[in-house]
């Protein structure tokens, strides 16, 4: 009975594998669109916490006071505010629309955490202090950094942890994460987009590289906004486009153009 019961589970198994595999081309599209709208809200607000540090570097007076910066929605505009090194007052803030690189808006004058701006500080704290557990298999490859992304949903957070290059000429894609946190911050789900770091490295003995591509694991279906977000922070400096993930769940390849900013299912990347 024993070899019996054992090829009934993996017949189970596989079939239950198809049956998830089966999706419609709207269902299909409904997903790309979704995980496409969280890549560019991604972008948003990780484009806006690298300019505002970038005026902060430039800015003598400040850029050795403050400390830890957050980033979050403010209706129509992402705000960006930088903490005191004892993290209790708002030093300066910088508000961004439409992914500009200038802010609209900026204020110096020093006041009161908001809320808002309180959770996600002790939120961050909190889920900080949780990455050095093995379990979660969080690591910083050498010569990159990890950059976190908080984003508040209604009673928890969102918290994506993507890779960031020192170093000109590499998208680093891959050693990305997503923890859903309660409101104080304890670890309620985690997720690990990629196996490792990918690098792609944009230029070659040949020239620069005009496509990029890698795979996705089987237990990662779906092209990942860390993906989108990662790309669409990098490219600019590069001749990129448009870059291609393979899903061997379903055999598909899916391109993502961010000078159109579409993302879609393709047969090939050629």
């Amino acid at each position: 009975m024993k070899p019996i019961s054992i090829f009934l589970i993996l017949m189970w198994s596989i079939s239950i594998f198809s049956q998830e595999n089966k999706i419609s081309d709207n269902e299909f599209q409904l997903k790309l669109d979704s995980i496409k709208s969280e890549g560019n809200l991604l972008y948003s607000l990780e484009n806006a916490s690298w300019n505002a540090s970038d005026i902060i570097r430039e800015n003598k007076m400040l850029r050795n006071e403050v400390g830890q910066y957050l980033t979050y929605k403010s209706n129509d505009t992402v705000k960006t505010v930088f903490l005191n090194k004892k993290a209790d007052k708002v030093m300066v803030e910088y508000l961004f629309l439409n992914n500009s690189k200038k802010a609209i808006k900026h204020r110096l004058k020093e006041r009161d955490l908001n809320s808002l701006e309180l959770d996600l500080k002790n939120n961050r704290e909190k889920l900080i202090s949780q990455l050095s557990d093995p379990k979660y298999e969080v690591g910083v490859p050498e010569g990159f950094s990890l950059n976190l992304i908080t984003i508040p949903s209604g009673n928890k957070f969102r918290t994506y942890i993507i890779t960031g290059a020192n170093d000109s000429g590499v998208i680093p894609f891959g050693n990305d994460y997503l923890f859903v946190t309660d409101k104080i911050g304890n670890i309620l789900e985690s997720k690990k987009f990629h196996s490792r770091l990918i690098p792609q490295y944009t230029s070659t003995a040949q020239g620069e590289m005009s496509m990029s591509t890698h795979s996705h694991l089987k237990t990662n279906s779906f092209i990942s906004a860390t993906d989108i977000c990662t790309f669409k922070l990098y490219a600019p400096f590069t001749k990129l486009e448009k870059f291609f993930v393979y899903s061997p769940a379903y055999s598909t390849y899916f391109e993502y153009d961010g000078k159109k900013d579409t993302l879609k299912k393709v047969k090939s990347p050629f």
